[in-house]
């Protein structure tokens, strides 16, 4: 899993013919890699929990309560998505994206000091931030293609956290690993729901 070589083939998805290859090929690569990306997320997550030890481990652990700030929340209803202009749903969760590739170097971090031996843990948590840049990267090349302004970078973290508790930082990764799952889905529709408009 999170195999570095794949990337290199998603970023090659051939352009359905009959679009134009300027629209085709952004959203063929970053629904591909969005799609990519979702069938690692739960092992994401089942590791990290493992290595943090109990609560965090044992079987059926969920905190739906825990939430941050700092993290836009993916949950959103139905409608309200569908409701939303092609622009303002990628901005969103392009926008979500660089706030989450941030915060998998802070627990990256955090995991490397808890959990020094946890190689796999850290290149999982390494490889997942490398995956939420590329899509934020191709979701840049819709939006250009669509004529979307893109924002500019957020500093999602502000002043480095430090001083944070060994549980209260276990528990702000458990967060960033359960939402960058939660926000892999919802990149998924919204490039499956541009696919249907754009390139089927």
């Amino acid at each position: 899993l999170f195999f570095v070589p794949c990337l290199l083939s998603l970023l090659l998805e051939p352009f359905t013919l009959g679009v134009p290859l300027s629209l085709a090929d952004p959203i063929n690569q970053a629904y591909n890699l969005a799609l990519y990306m979702q069938k690692n997320t739960s092992v994401l997550l089942q590791t990290y929990l493992q290595y943090q030890g109990s609560p965090f481990s044992d079987t059926g652990f969920s905190a739906p309560e825990l939430q941050l700030s700092s993290l836009p929340p993916a949950a959103v209803p139905f409608m309200l998505w569908r409701g939303l202009g092609d622009g303002e749903r990628l901005i969103q969760t392009r926008g979500a994206f660089s706030a989450l590739a941030q915060h998998l170097q802070l627990v990256n971090d955090d995991q490397a000091d808890l959990n020094p031996g946890s190689s796999v843990l850290l290149s999982q948590l390494a490889a997942a931030r490398l995956w939420a840049q590329g899509l934020m990267g191709n979701m840049a090349s819709v939006m250009t293609v669509l004529g979307v302004s893109i924002p500019p970078e957020v500093d999602a973290l502000g002043p480095a956290p430090f001083g944070a508790s060994a549980f209260e930082r276990k528990c702000r990764g458990y967060v960033v690993t359960r939402e960058y799952g939660h926000w892999t889905d919802r990149a998924v529709r919204d490039m499956a729901l541009l696919k249907a408009k754009y390139v089927a």
